[in-house]
């Protein structure tokens, strides 16, 4: 008989609540492309309001919400700054080139962050061999960081710098709310930092699908008819709107508990023959360096031990703990790796 499956690739795997799926089921609708569907305006001007912006666009997926920005903020012979392991660059398809014809500027950074000086020394301006600089991304939290977290400390020079040379600012907030918890710094103090900001609800905030675009009025306003040309305008949208509603109002706060799970499931892997190093976990985010065995030969014992992770680079694997990961689960987990040898 097969053990039950511990998936820890990802927090997008987790299932909508009973109450999530009431508040969906029950949601009033209307046809979003004519702007009519009242559960999809309430959640995009509930984060607007939250973050002390103007607007906000739902979509399907955090994806599409970064590539409506940069095609809102570039354009062909143009270029975005962002760190080497940048979601926007690794993991959209090449959406960058395809969206917005735009190039794409590299920089390195300890655990997946940038700061200024790193981008001041990038920014081309006026150089006819170059890319003209009209963007930096952020991404916060950083996946391939490990969870890692930028701090108001570290944006408001970035935002000074991109302010003095007329750049815009773009933030990748997949799992911003995760930060936020750790930092205590408000949604308000973010969103008056950044022309636009991503916010991605089936992660953390387990819902089973979008995320929402943030900025002006009249970026938005743009954003949405990009949004038609992506192919993401969707009709009654208001019962997956509903679920963001929800999410925002009872799992922000419980992305602590995930966090602590990460912490002792990162002391349950550090004391394994077949780890050398946990990454610093700093929120959900659980990446372990091996030792003496490959990603896929270690993938392969845990999951013969009914746990699912991803190979995250040539020595390294990720878990992610999330709204369906327990207690329960965190006990059987130490148990089953007290098997894998």
């Amino acid at each position: 008989m097969s053990l039950p499956i511990i998936d820890l690739r990802s927090d997008t795997l987790t299932k909508p609540t009973p109450s999530m799926l009431e508040a969906m089921f029950s949601a009033p609708v209307g046809d979003d492309v004519f702007g009519e569907d009242p559960t999809v305006n309430s959640l995009e001007q509930k984060l607007a309001d939250m973050f002390g912006m103007e607007a906000g666009l739902f979509c399907p997926s955090g994806t599409m919400t970064n590539q409506i920005a940069i095609r809102l903020h570039t354009g062909p012979q143009q270029e975005v700054i962002c760190h080497e392991y940048s979601h926007i660059y690794l993991y959209e398809a090449g959406g960058i080139m395809a969206n917005s014809r735009a190039s794409v500027k590299l920089l390195p950074g300890a655990y997946g962050k940038i700061t200024a000086t790193d981008i001041a020394a990038a920014i081309s301006l006026d150089d006819v061999h170059a890319c003209e600089t009209s963007l930096i991304s952020l991404e916060n939290t950083m996946n391939k960081g490990g969870g890692s977290i930028y701090t108001l400390e570290e944006v408001r020079p970035i935002r000074q710098l991109c302010l003095q040379h007329g750049i815009k600012l773009h933030l990748d907030g997949a799992r911003l709310f995760n930060a936020l918890v750790v930092s205590g710094e408000s949604t308000q103090a973010w969103g008056g930092e950044f022309d636009t900001i991503s916010i991605c609800l089936s992660k953390g905030l387990g819902c089973p699908v979008g995320s929402v675009l943030l900025g002006s009025k009249s970026d938005i306003k743009r954003a949405r008819k990009i949004r038609k040309s992506f192919g993401g305008g969707m009709r009654q949208a208001g019962f997956l709107a509903a679920a963001g509603i929800y999410a925002l109002d009872h799992h922000v706060d419980r992305l602590a508990e995930d966090h602590a799970r990460a912490r002792e499931l990162g002391r349950v892997l550090e004391n394994h023959p077949l780890i050398a190093e946990i990454l610093p976990v700093p929120t959900n985010i659980v990446i372990a360096r091996l030792q003496g065995i490959t990603p896929a030969d270690m993938l392969q014992k845990l999951e013969a031990q009914g746990i699912k992770a991803v190979r995250f680079g040539k020595d390294l694997v990720r878990f992610v703990t999330h709204l369906d990961f327990g207690d329960a689960h965190l006990i059987e987990f130490e148990a089953r790796m007290g098997k894998i040898a």
